[in-house]
């Protein structure tokens, strides 16, 4: 195999690999026996027609698509390696020379990693970020966890208010038609989760159980059922019972049933304490975002359209990772959400355009700080990922490769650098 680079505009890349024919027949030859089995030729038996028949009655170019994918795999990424280029894309490969005979030739035009020429990146100015707790934050936590401790209980002649739940039948009606999907019954509504469309839940806000409600709404314009959309309803609702929330009082034996802690009072410092970390992360992840941005703003790069679009593709399917998590499939949050795939990546661009220009920032302080990681520290780092994911911290190091290593140390680099930025910052 023999590699030649040319040098193309926009930090881009052509490399052209020349393959032998000896290995290209060889590559022809290892086809040939893996599908003989599926080629049938009158008056042979499967499996035993010659290759050189084969080739007579359909072309020798029945081999050559599978020939020259197997060539591709197994050279490309040698050919890059010897490139000595710091490939930041996907390759876009094209077949230049085919032929029985003759060297096996293909190209592979690729993007390389743009230089960055850095702005000032000392001296950054951050705003300031007020971590103070307060007591009404405290009083949130607490209010949140009293709620979530309530107990449901049915309301006997009570009328519905704001943050009850309403246990309704009902049935929908357009034009005095009623309609697919528009009716239920011992439905549990949450009045003020505007859950139900237009004023429903308003209309039943003072009635009571056993009441029968005729409630007038209209469909949105956008609503997904196209038959409905902007078209006025009429729901029969009966209320059959009106549920209340019933919160525990806020005392000590509420800390107690919430907390490992005796006392509210102790309780609150102990929610104090975690608003105050909590705050302190926030502050400091903010102050890290505001000083990359600003360095960034001042730091020159041309980024390559294919490195922007390998960036896209890794962060779409990201997100459509986090989809699945929650139990939906993305083709359906597509159809659900009326946006089609290449609607997101136009969304997603510009997030993979500045991520990319942080990582080619902090990675380029890293090599203008000389930062590195110690063997200390790359200790340190693999005892955290064990515990991440509840290994012994030599059972990562048995499965941990060379790249990987690579990997860990790079990233933990990048983060010191996030790290000298922030030490060398100027709050304003």
């Amino acid at each position: 195999m023999s590699v030649q680079v040319e040098t193309l505009e926009k930090n881009m890349a052509k490399l052209t690999v020349e393959v032998s024919e000896d290995r290209l027949e060889e590559a022809l030859q290892q086809v040939y026996l893996k599908q003989r089995n599926m080629i049938r030729v009158p008056g042979f038996r499967k499996g035993k027609v010659p290759r050189m028949m084969i080739e007579r009655m359909y072309g020798p170019e029945i081999f050559y698509e599978d020939a020259a994918n197997r060539l591709i795999r197994e050279n490309y990424g040698p050919a890059a390696d010897e490139s000595g280029l710091d490939i930041v894309s996907r390759a876009e490969i094209d077949v230049v020379q085919l032929e029985k005979g003759k060297p096996f030739v293909f190209t592979a035009e690729v993007a390389v990693r743009p230089e960055v020429k850095l702005g000032e990146y000392k001296g950054v100015l951050v705003s300031k970020v007020d971590t103070a707790v307060t007591e009404e934050e405290i009083d949130d936590v607490i209010r949140k966890e009293q709620e979530n401790n309530a107990r449901i209980i049915t309301a006997e002649d009570r009328v519905i208010e704001e943050g009850d739940t309403a246990v309704i039948d009902y049935k929908g009606f357009v034009d005095g038609v009623a309609f697919e999907g528009g009716s239920d019954e011992n439905h549990a509504l949450e009045i003020g989760s505007h859950t139900f469309i237009d004023t429903f839940e308003d209309q039943l806000i003072g009635k009571k159980g056993g009441d029968e409600v005729e409630v007038n709404v209209v469909f949105p314009e956008e609503y997904h059922a196209q038959e409905l959309a902007g078209k006025p309803a009429v729901f029969q609702v009966k209320i059959q019972e009106v549920r209340i929330k019933e919160l525990p009082e806020l005392d000590d034996e509420f800390a107690q049933d919430v907390s490992e802690f005796d006392t509210m009072q102790e309780y609150r410092e102990n929610i104090r304490k975690d608003l105050a970390k909590s705050k302190e992360a926030e502050a400091k992840s903010a102050k890290e975002n505001e000083a990359v941005s600003k360095i960034v703003e001042a730091s020159e790069m041309e980024l390559p359209e294919p490195m922007i679009e390998m960036q896209v593709d890794i962060m779409l399917d990201e997100f459509a990772q986090r989809i699945r998590y929650q139990g939906l499939e993305f083709e359906q949050y597509l159809q659900i959400s009326g946006i089609t795939e290449e609607k997101l990546k136009e969304q997603i661009r510009p997030d993979a355009v500045k991520r990319i220009q942080s990582s080619l920032v902090l990675e380029q302080i890293v090599k203008e700080e000389n930062i590195q990681t110690t063997d200390e520290e790359l200790e340190q780092e693999i005892e955290r990922i064990a515990g991440m994911y509840r290994m012994e911290a030599d059972k990562v190091k048995e499965q941990m490769g060379e790249e990987e290593e690579k990997s860990i140390r790079k990233d933990y680099a990048v983060q010191k650098a996030v790290d000298f930025i922030l030490e060398h910052a100027v709050e304003e």
